[in-house]
């Protein structure tokens, strides 16, 4: 048994293997709702009423998106260029701890700067913050042959300790009853609301225009060229006059500044300051969030929205019916595995001989 490329791919097969993969996600959710004992049909009812079935429903999908939307955006740059970027989750932390850093009630008082410009300063640092992460890795990549899966999950941990001492210590609110904390943002810093009397703030905007700029980037423009052909093959690409090193340290600034904005927007848009439990694995559902959307930028947004919806909604099922919310991890996993299997045999097929 072998795998032989196709010749040309059919419009058919292209509209079956998501149709296909759907359905394989379903049944194998399926088995495992009839294990747990509960109705199919209303638990993947209540799923999706509670993810999607109301205006408060969408307003908590799209604010559990929001971060999806960057940290999503951040491993699709990355990987797209083959550099395997597992560090999001610390970029995230580093990108929201220095905007509190710059924005924050530090002496009660913080940077006396007009918000004009202090806003936008403070989006700049918690860029840098995360573009800074993972250049040295990317460095270590191509100077030393480092690898960055590596380098980048042990950052993580790393970044944790960090945001738990400072915490703990210098960044620390006074005024939180000991809760381990830190000091909140000014009050002018923060995202505004897109819905009244809803979490969702303007920080979907921002996800969506910085998807639309990847777009735009990979599409039209000399920058967006040389990462898809490093991303193919990057000794072709140097043959062919690429600048290898270069690109892939662009990819790195550009992948951990989309990682750090998104600490920073949960941070101005939703809680304020940052504790050690204000990302549940953002960062790393952003690399599920890339590979579920092929890695194309606009299909993050979709994506997003699918796997926050998912999420949001297995509340409200666990709520009801009992089964485990681990049933929508499930669900995100197995649609993972199924649209790269049917992806993968849209350009292959088997042979038994």
């Amino acid at each position: 048994m072998r795998l032989e490329r196709r010749q040309a791919t059919s419009r058919s097969a292209l509209l079956l293997a998501p149709i296909g993969a759907v359905a394989f996600t379903m049944l194998v959710s399926a088995l495992l709702v009839l294990w747990a004992g509960a109705p199919v049909g209303r638990t993947y009812a209540l799923l999706v009423q509670g993810g999607f079935g109301s205006v408060f429903a969408w307003s908590e999908t799209l604010t559990r998106a929001i971060p999806l939307i960057l940290t999503g955006l951040s491993a699709t740059v990355a990987f797209k260029a083959r550099l395997f970027n597992i560090g999001a989750e610390g970029q995230l932390y580093a990108g929201a701890l220095a905007a509190v850093a710059v924005g924050g009630l530090h002496g009660g008082t913080g940077f006396e700067l007009p918000l004009w410009l202090l806003f936008p300063l403070m989006m700049l640092a918690a860029a840098v913050a995360g573009a800074l992460l993972l250049l040295g890795p990317a460095l270590m990549k191509t100077r030393l042959g480092v690898d960055e899966v590596v380098t980048t999950l042990l950052i993580n941990f790393i970044v944790l300790l960090g945001v738990s001492a400072l915490l703990d210590g210098a960044m620390k609110d006074p005024t939180a009853m000991g809760w381990p904390q830190s000091v909140s943002l000014q009050d002018g810093l923060e995202l505004g609301r897109l819905i009244a009397q809803t979490r969702v703030h303007t920080g979907l905007i921002w996800g969506v225009v910085l998807a639309v700029l990847v777009w735009l980037l990979f599409k039209h423009t000399v920058l967006g060229f040389d990462i898809r052909a490093v991303g193919a093959n990057a000794r072709a690409a140097a043959f062919a006059g690429v600048p290898v090193t270069r690109t892939v340290v662009l990819v790195a600034l550009i992948s951990g500044a989309l990682a750090g904005l998104a600490g920073a927007i949960e941070v101005a848009g939703r809680t304020s300051y940052v504790t050690l439990d204000m990302s549940p694995g953002y960062g790393y559902s952003g690399i599920v969030i890339a590979m579920l959307a092929g890695l194309h930028p606009l299909g993050v947004l979709a994506a997003s929205i699918f796997v926050a919806g998912v999420l949001v909604g297995a509340d409200t099922m666990s709520r009801a019916v009992g089964v485990p919310t681990y049933i929508a991890d499930v669900i995100v996993a197995a649609s993972l595995i199924s649209v790269q299997v049917a992806a993968l045999f849209t350009q292959y097929r088997l042979r038994w001989k």
